[in-house]
Formats: structure tokens, sequence, C-alpha cells
């Protein structure tokens, strides 16, 4: 499903440390911002529906992350802390102010990396949908044979060898298993997806994003118990499977996230923003305290 009439988007190109990265945005300039990045397999259109319901009342931006969709280029690495360099360097080129970064799965760990390296820089953050790696449950999650893909997402070769050309239909299962329901991430979605990872350059980023998830261990474990007061909204769907939202709420307080709101999303699985995308706008809109 496209955004409806009468919300605009404007498709951007920036550069970033030598790398050119897509970016959508609509909405008064004059508003604070929200910038979304997503995670996988997915690109800048799993927040298309969320910008359109928030656009009158923020800047709507969203990217697509650096190697995949039409951000072309690849980044320098692929950890975390690298990838949210790269995210800091678009609110510089857009001038954005009071900044809520928002991240879907692997977006969610980007935006952890920016509150870790640079605390104080945004005015919000939220978390969507994800485990961080290197806190707690992590590592219940990353053991869990439910989770088989992180392992072999990780394996050097093999996932591109085996998935290049199937792109779809290997995308399909994880939206038909983690989703509330089979159609909860829509045709259209879908497409783009497939699309946005038709490269084999960008198929490769979305499984490097795995084998950085050592790096990112290391760098979130040497900086956990660092004070970060950023306010940070944490959300799961509420048929997500797996751990409860208290271990997620305690780990993330024991790395130092002192002001942590938390919350989930009504008849949504793993891919909120696709299955109940008026529900994660409407949340956003409490924790922003839009007018």
């Amino acid at each position: 499903m496209q955004a409806s009439d009468p919300f605009v988007l404007r498709h951007l190109q920036v550069e970033v440390d030598g790398v050119g990265i897509h970016l959508v945005e609509g909405g008064p300039a004059d508003k604070p911002a929200l910038l979304f990045l997503h995670g996988w397999p997915e690109c800048w259109v799993a927040f298309e529906q969320v910008m359109a319901g928030l656009a009158g009342e923020a800047r709507v931006v969203a990217i697509d992350l650096p190697g995949v969709g039409d951000s072309v280029d690849p980044p320098n690495a692929y950890d975390k802390r690298t990838l949210a360099g790269y995210v800091r360097g678009v609110i510089a080129q857009l001038g954005l102010h009071h900044v809520t970064l928002v991240g879907h799965d692997v977006g969610g760990m980007i935006v952890y990396a920016f509150l870790q390296t640079w605390p104080g820089e945004l005015a919000r953050a939220v978390i969507m949908n994800t485990v961080i790696p290197g806190i707690d449950p992590w590592d219940d999650v990353e053991r869990n044979p439910h989770i088989w893909h992180f392992a072999f997402h990780a394996v050097p070769q093999l996932p591109e060898t085996l998935v290049e050309g199937h792109q779809a239909d290997y995308f399909d299962f994880f939206y038909d298993a983690l989703s509330a329901s089979r159609n909860g991430v829509g045709a259209y979605a879908r497409r783009a997806y497939a699309e946005a990872y038709a490269r084999p350059e960008a198929l490769r980023a979305g499984f490097e994003w795995y084998r950085a998830f050592p790096q990112d261990v290391r760098d979130n474990r040497d900086a956990s118990g660092r004070r970060v007061d950023t306010p940070l909204l944490y959300l799961r769907g509420d048929k997500e499977q797996g751990i409860a939202l208290p271990r997620y709420i305690g780990g993330l307080r024991a790395a130092g996230i002192s002001a942590l709101q938390a919350g989930t999303i009504p008849g949504s699985g793993h891919f909120a923003p696709d299955e109940q995308p008026q529900a994660v706008a409407s949340a956003l809109r409490s924790f922003m305290e839009l007018r």
C-alpha cells in the first residue's frame, strides 16, 4: 500500500563520508524531525505508511541503509556503530532538529549504537522489535533454535549463494512466520523489499549486518553501564513470540538507559510498521507529544 494523497514524498541523495545515501522525506521542514531506519529484509518503504500518518505533524525522513535499495554505495563497515555514523551525517546534511530516531529490527540496533556513541544529540529515540547485541536477553535470543537465521546469515558467502535469485521466496518465509497474520506484510511492500535486495551487493549488505554482530556485542558491552538520559521508547508487537517484554526492559535499564518507556503494538508480530502502521504512528505521536 502506497502512502495516500495529499502526502507527498521527496526523494533525495546525500553523501556522507563518500557514501551516497538515498532518503525520502515529507512534512513541514520547520517541525521536529522523525528519522526512520529500517531493518532486514526491508528498505525505507517499511515506514511509508507511518510517515503518511505523521507527515502533517513532523518532518518525516526515512533512508535506505548504506548498500541497500537506492543507497548503492557500500559502507566502510557493517557494525552498527559505523552505520550510526552515517545516520549522524544524514542528520547534519539535512539540518534536522529536535530529532527522534526510530529504528526497526537492525535499525533499532543502529539507534542503540547512536545513543551510546553520541549521547545527548537526539531529542528522543525509539527501538522496535529487536534485541540489542550484547544486552540482555541477547544470549538467550542468539542460542534460540527458532532464531536459526542469525547463525546462517553470518556464514561467509553461503547465504548469498543459496538466496540469490530467490530473494522474494526467502523473504516471504520470514514475513509469514514472524507476522501476526500471513498478510501482515502486504504485496506492495514485499515487492519493494525484494527489489531493494535484488543486486548481489545489496543482498550481501543485509547478511553483513549479521556478520558484524560479534563486533556489535563488544562495542555494546564496552559501553554498558554508561548512563544515557535521552528518552527511549522500546516497542514490540503483542503477538511477537519469544522472551517477554520485561526482560528487554531490564536489559536496557541495566545497560544505562535511564529514561525508558516500553509498550506493545496491538495485533502485531515482528513487522510492526507494516502490520499496524496506524498504531505505530499513534505510539510515536504520544511519545513525542505531537500536536
